[in-house]
């Protein structure tokens, strides 16, 4: 399984954070995006339904919904603050 998580990090993860580096409107989308999967996994773990992974006979369990959840929102609070407020100062053309 390790191979498959590497294998996906490479050629989704390491796009998906180039693109949020150089790309304001991108984090602006990722803040969105991780508002609702945090809602989603939220939901999940209060209402106890455990979660069925597609292609496998595994099932995610709704504490493990919570614990996504909670990190979901941590994250959507990083992607609004660089993506809504947060406004790099401009560099000065002039040197002394």
């Amino acid at each position: 399984m390790l191979p498959y998580f590497v294998g996906t990090f490479i050629f989704i993860g390491l796009p998906t954070i180039y693109a949020a580096v150089r790309y304001r409107e991108f984090r602006k989308f990722l803040a969105g995006a991780f508002f609702a999967s945090s809602g989603m996994q939220s939901y999940f773990y209060l209402a106890k339904l455990p979660v069925p992974l597609v292609w496998t006979s595994a099932v995610q369990s709704p504490e493990f919904s919570g614990v996504r959840g909670a990190v979901h929102f941590v994250i959507f609070l990083v992607f609004l603050y660089f993506g809504w407020f947060f406004h790099p100062r401009s560099r000065s053309s002039t040197s002394i």
